[in-house]
């Protein structure tokens, strides 16, 4: 007789079985897609074309520009319907660097090596001035620096322990490591993890009021620049924002980040009372007077039969400025865009139109993706706290009914890729339990390739956020790590190297098969239950 744990896993297994039979896959389309993806790929070609010829692609900045100008000629060329920008609201300026250097003159000479936070001044020539280590947690800090800090390059954070690294850098799943991923962890309370975003949206609320006073105060107080130290070591360096994108804000000084190694030893010289003169010279500059909106690139296959229905796919291609936004996010955009030219090689005829969307302003808070969705398919009304108002779409309460739009009912699913160029090793069903009997059926084709898993937990803080937190479905490939978060996340070093070609290709063809099936379904993808309000 079976004992009862034996018989569950049976069960379950058994029912699985039933719905992969159930799920219709179109076995020789898949071969197809094998075929073209394997053995004629262009996705290192495009990928290279962003990373290579296009460079990092700032929200608004020029290169970003020639991006979308960019993808809209290829998917032209590939014969895709409705290839437009698609723009939202006033994003901010745009912003390009083409230089940095930093010098120590004393008290001994060295190159330091040093990168400008976006949308910060440039330095319009080269300063010179003696280092000064402050210390600014509040806004109350600044009153005791007033009239000191003329003509001086401020460092703003305590040197740090070298933090030797106990694995390997670059990190591929085991078996142990996706059976991990496979345990669903069971949430906090609602009050808990209200009480926990209510938390992160003051420190951000309180954030940004300290860093436009404080942008402010070194501008008035004639600082020549600031200096940052790096998030990680070994020469590295993780780099975002400073200053303010918008128009008539305070921008402050010029601020770098620096490599921890060169930082630390002017930490400690200071400390010693040393005199420490630096050389900087920064060229920077805004490229609009004005803010400007940001713009979204897309394009469709139209689908036949229901083509009023829709199958999305999408990755951000907007970038950080100092490496090459190679694993953030070229690869996702090369995956989605080879995904679509894939389906028009291999004469693919789907039921529902099938929409790629290259998303701008994700590393702002999901921007270009949550506007998109909230034009088309569903928002939550505007907050009328002015707390609130003030965050992100992404980080605010829903306040109200959820406002359905035109195409809410017409939607059926949206699949991204935005955690590196790292392998598909399967995807999370983002608590969608009766997606997942279907995805294991769309899966099975790749296990030979490594695709096999499908998790019932959530994953976040990417475009397909923008989506779930509607009620639509919207999903995250599982990928191998790689050096994503050791060496290349928003860092100088997130250039073409760090990734592999043949993961790439691997994921374009899961992708490509994903949304065939998706858009052949005799029903749309199954919806979970909104969160009560």
């Amino acid at each position: 007789m079976l004992k009862w744990g034996v018989l569950a896993i049976a069960l379950a297994m058994g029912g699985n079985a039933m719905a992969q039979q159930r799920e219709t896959v179109d076995l020789d389309m898949v071969g197809r897609i094998r075929q073209e993806a394997f053995h004629r790929s262009q996705v290192m070609a495009t990928f290279s074309h962003l990373t290579e010829r296009i460079g990092p692609r700032l929200t608004n900045s020029p290169a970003m520009a020639e991006a979308n100008r960019w993808s809209r000629g290829k998917f032209t060329e590939w014969g895709l319907a409705n290839v437009h920008d698609e723009a939202f609201d006033a994003f901010g300026r745009g912003w390009e660097f083409s230089n940095a250097g930093v010098e120590m003159l004393g008290p001994r000479v060295a190159p330091l090596y040093a990168l400008p936070k976006a949308w910060t001044p440039g330095t319009n020539g080269t300063v010179e001035g003696e280092v000064v280590k402050v210390d600014i947690k509040k806004i109350a800090d600044l009153a005791q620096y007033k009239g000191t800090l003329t003509g001086k390059i401020l460092l703003l954070n305590d040197a740090r322990d070298y933090a030797r690294a106990s694995q390997s850098d670059s990190h591929r799943h085991d078996d142990a490591g996706l059976a991990e991923l496979q345990v669903f962890a069971v949430p906090k309370d609602v009050a808990d993890a209200k009480a926990d975003r209510a938390k992160k949206a003051k420190e951000y609320l309180e954030k940004q009021e300290l860093t436009r006073a404080t942008n402010a105060f070194f501008a008035e107080q004639g600082v020549l620049a600031t200096i940052s130290i790096s998030g990680w070591d070994n020469g590295i360096i993780r780099v975002g924002g400073g200053g303010s994108r918008k128009a008539g804000e305070p921008v402050g000084v010029p601020e770098l980040a620096m490599m921890a190694e060169h930082y630390n030893p002017l930490v400690r010289a200071v400390e010693q009372k040393q005199p420490v003169k630096l050389r900087v010279n920064v060229e920077a500059r805004f490229t609009d007077a004005q803010d400007q909106p940001g713009y979204n690139t897309l394009a469709e296959i139209r689908g036949s039969s229901k083509a009023d229905e829709i199958v999305m796919l999408g990755a951000h291609m907007d970038s950080w400025h100092t490496g090459t936004g190679a694993a953030d996010n070229a690869a996702g955009v090369a995956v989605m865009m080879e995904a679509m030219r894939i389906l028009k090689a291999v004469g693919a005829k789907p039921k529902r139109t099938i929409r790629v969307a290259l998303w701008s302003g994700e590393e702002q808070g999901l921007v270009g993706s949550q506007d998109h969705v909230a034009r088309h398919f569903a928002r939550y009304p505007e907050p009328t706290d002015p707390a609130q108002k003030q965050l992100p779409a992404s980080m605010r309460e829903p306040t109200g009914a959820l406002q359905r739009q035109r195409d809410y009912d017409k939607f059926s699913v949206y699949f991204n890729m935005d955690n590196g160029s790292g392998r598909f090793r399967g995807i999370y069903a983002q608590e969608n339990l009766a997606a997942v009997p279907i995805f294991e059926a769309w899966l099975a084709p790749f296990h030979d390739v490594g695709a096999t898993t499908v998790a019932t937990r959530n994953t976040g803080s990417t475009d397909h956020i923008a989506f779930d937190r509607v009620g639509l479905p919207g999903f995250q490939f599982i990928q191998d790590r790689l050096d994503y978060f050791t060496n290349v996340h928003h860092s100088n070093l997130d250039t073409w190297d760090h990734a592999e070609p043949e993961d790439l290709k691997q994921a374009a063809a899961i992708v490509a098969s994903f949304v065939y099936n998706a858009a052949m379904r005799d029903e749309k993808m199954p919806r979970k239950a909104l969160p009560a309000p």
